[in-house]
């Protein structure tokens, strides 16, 4: 039989649907591509950034507004009185940060993971995917609004895709390649050195099949000479 691992290696994704496959399989040493992990690190500082555009303004607006209530209220001192206005504006900080933090996560997971599995199927990257998972991720949030509020998703989803999209062509021309023409590029030359690794076992392997035949035919030789 032949040894594990000594097949001729796969060659690299050849159609949209298994580029995209790829995106969720880990690697020889366990790792997801690093588009993947860019989804779960960007999903990350949304939630982050969310909660903080949410919650810091809540946390001051409530504060102020407790000290406007709280005027004719007595307090044991004034740490007193500075620690409940605190506390309100932490319950206002929490309460309006979970909800903007778990929105803006999920709009950017659906917009990152639609326009990377685009730039995936397509093998390349292009404003228009950006712009068609900007339309399709406002269309899901504004939908529930009916014809009109879909209608609104669909154009401030697709210019939020353009303006981010643009901004990421430029940062992607001033490093010289984009994620998917890297990812195709480390694909390529993976693949390549794999062959060629798989060639030179594979002449080893030939090499020592010859030795060993020569070796068995040499005492036959003999044995037929005596006879």
């Amino acid at each position: 039989g032949v040894p594990s691992g000594f097949g001729r290696p796969a060659p690299p994704p050849q159609t949209g649907w298994e580029r995209v496959r790829e995106l969720w399989q880990r690697d020889e040493r366990q790792r997801f591509p690093e588009e993947t992990v860019n989804l779960f690190k960007s999903a990350f500082t949304a939630g982050l950034v969310g909660w903080l555009y949410g919650g810091l303004p809540a946390f001051a607006s409530a504060r102020k507004a407790f000290v406007e209530r709280s005027h004719g209220e007595l307090f044991q001192n004034r740490a007193d009185a500075v620690q409940s206005a605190h506390r309100a504006g932490l319950r206002s900080f929490i309460r309006y940060g979970w909800r903007w933090s778990w929105r803006v996560t999920v709009f950017t997971t659906i917009f990152n993971v639609v326009s990377t599995s685009l730039s995936a199927y397509r093998d390349k990257t292009s404003v228009s995917n950006f712009a068609a998972a900007g339309g399709f991720t406002g269309a899901l949030f504004r939908m529930h609004l009916g014809l009109q509020g879909l209608a609104g998703g669909i154009v401030f989803g697709t210019a939020f895709g353009i303006s981010a999209g643009g901004l990421l062509m430029v940062l992607h021309g001033l490093a010289g390649e984009s994620l998917q023409e890297k990812r195709s590029r480390e694909r390529r030359e993976l693949y390549e050195r794999k062959l060629a690794e798989w060639q030179s076992r594979l002449s080893v392997t030939e090499v020592l099949g010859q030795t060993e035949n020569n070796a068995q035919a040499g005492p036959k030789m003999e044995r037929a000479r005596e006879f």
